[in-house]
This record gives C-alpha cells, sequence and structure tokens, in this order.
C-alpha cells in the first residue's frame, strides 16, 4: 500500500479497529487522503463522533512520517494486509490485523504452525506434558505460536528454544511493552533469530485485560491447529480455542487428573468437540504430518542405562517423585540419586519438575 505511514497513524487511533479501518480505507482508497480529510467525511461511514474527535485532535499533533520513522529507528517492524508477504493464514479470518508490528523474521515456513496455549498457573503435570508435545511438535518442524503469557505459554517458548525450533509470540499489548515484563528476556531470544515477537498494537500501547481476547484470534489465526495443555474451565486460552474452531482450525485437548481444576478446561473442549490426544505423534498423524525427526520416534533402550538409572526409572513409572523418597525406595544416598538424575536428565530421559521433583518423560 501507498502512503503506508498515513496507514501507521491512522492505526494508532483508539476506536479504529480492523472492521472501522477497513472502511475507512474502503471509503477513502489511500490513507493519506483519509487522514487529510474532513470529520464529517468519517462520519459519513459510521465512526462515532468520539473517535472522530480522537482522531482530529491527535493528527494536530502527530506527523506520519516522523511517527513511522520513530518505529523503525526502535527496531520495530510492521507489514499491512496489503502486503504480499503477509501471512496468508491470518489474512484469511473474518476480521485480520490490519497492521501488525514484529521484531524478528515472519518466515514462509511459518504457515507450518500450531499453537500451544494453556493456564497461566502451570502445574508440575502441565509442565511436563507441554514440553513434551512442544519437543514432538518442533522436531517435525513445526513452528509454535502462543501468547507470552505466564505458564503454558512460557514454557511453550522456551522449550521451543531449548529444541533448535522456531517460536511466534503474539502480545496483547505494544512492542515497546512487553507483559509480562520476566518474559522480556525470552521475548529478544525469540526475536533474534528463532521467530518473531508480534502484536497487532501500536508499539506504546499498554497491554489492557480487553486486549487478549483479539489477540487470541491472532494466536489461532497464525495457526493450523490449536492445542491446549492444561487449563481451568474460564481459562483465556479456551478463548483461543472456540475462536480457531470458528476459523476452521482443529483443536487439540491434553486430557488431565480429574482431580484437577485444571484439566477442566481440556475436558469442556473435547466435551465440545476437540480431540484428546495424548502424544504430538497423534496431532502429526491427524493434520498429515510424517516428517517426524529421530527425537520423536526413538524408543529408549534401557540395556544402555546402568542399574541405579532402571531402578529410578521403575519409580518414576506413572508417578512423579521428590529426590528425597526416591532415596527411601531405593536405598541409595542422595549423592548418588542426584549424580544418576543430573545424568538422565541431561540425556532427555527424566524432567526436573523444580523443587526436588522429577518424572519420566515420554520417549
Amino acid at each position: 500500500m501507498n502512503n503506508t505511514p498515513y496507514l501507521l497513524a491512522l492505526h494508532s487511533i483508539d476506536g479504529l479497529g480492523p472492521i472501522r479501518l477497513k472502511a475507512v480505507l474502503n471509503y477513502f482508497k489511500d490513507p493519506k487522503i483519509a487522514w487529510e480529510a474532513e470529520g464529517v467525511e468519517f462520519q459519513k461511514i459510521g465512526i462515532p463522533r468520539n473517535t472522530v474527535e480522537i482522531l482530529l485532535e491527535i493528527r494536530r499533533n502527530l506527523d506520519p512520517l516522523e511517527y513511522a520513522k520513530s518505529i523503525e529507528d526502535s527496531g520495530i517492524k510492521w507489514m499491512s494486509v496489503f502486503d504480499e508477504e503477509y501471512p496468508k493464514s491470518l489474512s484469511l479470518i473474518y476480521d485480520p490485523p490490519t497492521v501488525i508490528y514484529f521484531k524478528g523474521e515472519i518466515l514462509p515456513i511459518d504457515e507450518q504452525s500450531i499453537a500451544v496455549v494453556g493456564t497461566r498457573k502451570i502445574t508440575g503435570y502441565g509442565t511436563v506434558v507441554t514440553k513434551q508435545f512442544v519437543r514432538g511438535l518442533v522436531s517435525a518442524g513445526l513452528t509454535i505460536v502462543s501468547g507470552l503469557a505466564r505458564g503454558v505459554d512460557s514454557v511453550a517458548h522456551q522449550t521451543t528454544l531449548e529444541s533448535g525450533g522456531r517460536t511466534l509470540a503474539i502480545l496483547g499489548g505494544g512492542l515497546n511493552r512487553i507483559f509480562p515484563p520476566e518474559n522480556i528476556s525470552l521475548a529478544k531470544k525469540i526475536s533474534e533469530g528463532h521467530g518473531a515477537v508480534i502484536s497487532e498494537f501500536p508499539p506504546d500501547y499498554p497491554s489492557l485485560p480487553g486486549n487478549f481476547p483479539s489477540r487470541n484470534r491472532i494466536i489461532s489465526g497464525l495457526s493450523r491447529a490449536v492445542l491446549v495443555t492444561e487449563a481451568a474451565s474460564d481459562s483465556g486460552s479456551l478463548i483461543t480455542a472456540r475462536v480457531a474452531l470458528e476459523q476452521g482450525r482443529d483443536v487439540y485437548a491434553v486430557p488431565g487428573p480429574i482431580t484437577s481444576d485444571l484439566s477442566m478446561g481440556p475436558i469442556d473442549l473435547i466435551k465440545e468437540g476437540a480431540r484428546p490426544v495424548t502424544s504430538a505423534t497423534e496431532i502429526l498423524e491427524d493434520l498429515g504430518l510424517t516428517r517426524i525427526m529421530n527425537n520423536e520416534s526413538r524408543i529408549m533402550d534401557r540395556t544402555k542405562l546402568s542399574e541405579n538409572e532402571n531402578k529410578i526409572l521403575d519409580c518414576l513409572d506413572n508417578e512423579n517423585r521428590h529426590i528425597d523418597e526416591l532415596c527411601r525406595l531405593l536405598h541409595l544416598t542422595a549423592a548418588e540419586v542426584s549424580a544418576n538424575l543430573l545424568k538422565m536428565e541431561m540425556a532427555g530421559i527424566v524432567i526436573s519438575l523444580g523443587s526436588g521433583n522429577y518424572c519420566k518423560s515420554e520417549r
């Protein structure tokens, strides 16, 4: 689109969401003409008076060319729905963002992606299953999409980085105001050669609660399917899943212990038609993706483990255990058990859940 700085300036106006901004552009044909138009012209196409007043006030003090340069100088890139490189899958949803801002790179390979979402209050169980699924999906060459929130989102992004994959983090605010703040370094890692951090909000826009349902449609819109690993019945991640269904995406849910409130979200989705899954392989087969790397299909050879390592694995069958409990069950010292667990964790055989708790990895 020509006159992109004027499009960015219009996009910065509170109240000009994707649908209204599309109406403005359809009417005026050129964002520069729209930016310079009289207020009465906007009201003719149904733009509310208060939004028009905001636009006119901002127009008095904002130079679109300087505004665009300030965004570029901060290291933020952008693309509009009119650009050829705009993600195709996102362009096909009902209300695609007119403009997306990003740091990093959005590549054609990212069209092969799956969203992994869930609770912010992740448990040890949720950590284990999220890591296992993400590793399997990444090993098949899929990009992982999530929302950079605490909990499942953070685990999904971090596990993707650890597995050498690509990930897209979709924000509920502007790129200059990363939220939550503890994920600023994670966002930086993602944007430095491992994917992109993306937002439809202007760079300095705050992360407000009302932004996240809008953000969720982008998460699902960029993805072939959505996986919910752990969530309560009122979790925002269920909005992502339900929007995905409306967009014609597949939705998968991981069953969890029925004694946990954080299993109720996936259970609700399964009742609504989501497919229950217990491994990444099931998702890959369902989507017709057969390019699975060795670490997804490899079966552990227990003959190569030491006697004590095999005993530890036996103790971890179907149950997480604390290192002190392992010592008692196996009549081994803490030093012996710790040494074996460290070796097994480095080999990807067991997973540390934190606070001295361990579980067996799915292999």
